[in-house]
């Protein structure tokens, strides 16, 4: 069978465009071929993040990778059966867990099956999402979508170190669902701060300047946690988050703190991102919008959500998709701060 072709300095041009590609090309059983990986980038070709990401998946699902090394500017992928049973992975230094597992996730459960995988690495790094928001707006949102996993924390990592250990567990999803996210209910906001490391008024810290920012924006927010959590270096997280239990909204703004970063900054910064979507009556956050691309894009009937903001990121997913899948979709532009995006799976 012939690799579909991805251009991997479309759009965003990241890294993102790979894990997408692998990802479907596991659950749909065809090879894929992705070339001008993160080209554009100040250090192009692979970086040990995404080698991870699609070392698993091969090992996953027996495939037969060519050019897998870091710095290759290509790789070419193509799958047999998936192995199952359990597995381990140390990604290195503070390489992204959570990143590693958006890219297993998918591809087990949309496979139809089952996993439990434990993943050594960075939980909380910047230009990712943290694992808290992995744990607790993209599990909802992507149960609403027929996919359910679970993640547990065991350490924290952070940059430089890394050394985080997260477990997960993935269920099968033999037939993803389409969505309707387009009037969410109004459910409040929920803060969870980590610092590890670190005296703990610095997670304290975290949460006062984010209740303040929220307070500012006319949310009020009486449900947040301040945690002590063990790490092999020192670092800090914060998420503010709404999910629901079904049909939205699923939100989350999340920082991480860094050498220099004053606590209040990073408890703003994530307050901050979270009103972006709430205050537009958004159900899914810009962050979570190119997330549902990949279940959405193969799941029978269309699907709808509205959200506040268009990334390219978001665009670039959905071509990947289209390219991958033969998936249909639209993005329409109701205000300056509503956008409705349409997705018809393949």
């Amino acid at each position: 069978m012939e690799p579909v072709r991805i251009d991997g300095s479309q759009g965003e041009g990241g890294g993102q465009i790979l894990r997408t590609a692998i990802s479907l090309a596991a659950v749909l059983g065809r090879p894929v071929e992705v070339t001008g990986i993160r080209a554009r980038r100040e250090n192009p070709g692979l970086r040990p993040s995404h080698l991870a990401s699609v070392k698993v998946v091969g090992d996953l699902f027996g495939a037969e990778v060519e050019n897998l090394r870091v710095g290759a500017e290509w790789v070419r992928f193509a799958p047999s059966r998936f192995a199952g049973g359990r597995y381990k992975i140390d990604i290195g230094t503070a390489g992204s867990i959570p990143l590693t597992l958006m890219t297993v996730i998918p591809a087990v459960s949309l496979s139809g099956n089952g996993l439990e995988i434990e993943v050594t690495g960075g939980t909380d790094v910047k230009t990712s999402p943290t694992i808290d928001y992995l744990r607790y707006v993209v599990a909802e949102a992507y149960r609403s979508a027929g996919i359910k996993f679970s993640i547990e924390v065991q350490r924290r990592g952070y940059y430089p170190k890394g050394g985080g250990v997260a477990k997960a567990v993935i269920e099968p999803c033999k037939k993803p669902a389409a969505v309707e996210l387009l009037n969410g209910r109004a459910v409040a906001p929920r803060i969870t701060s980590i610092c590890s490391q670190l005296p703990k008024h610095v997670a304290e810290r975290q949460i006062s300047s984010a209740l303040l920012a929220l307070e500012k924006g006319g949310v009020k927010c009486t449900n947040y946690s301040a945690s002590f959590e063990t790490a092999a270096s020192p670092g800090t997280s914060i998420l503010v988050y709404s999910a629901s239990d079904f049909g939205g909204p699923y939100a989350g703004g999340d920082s991480v703190g860094e050498v220099g970063k004053r606590a209040e900054q990073v408890g703003q910064e994530a307050a901050s991102r979270y009103l972006l979507s709430t205050l537009a009556g958004a159900t899914v956050d810009p962050f979570l919008s190119d997330m549902m691309v990949l279940p959405l894009c193969v799941a029978k009937g269309v699907s709808r959500y509205r959200t506040s903001k268009i990334t390219e990121h978001l665009c670039t997913n959905l071509g990947v998709a289209r390219q991958m899948t033969g998936c249909k979709y639209e993005i329409n532009q109701v205000s300056e701060s509503e956008h409705i995006v349409t997705i018809e799976g393949a």
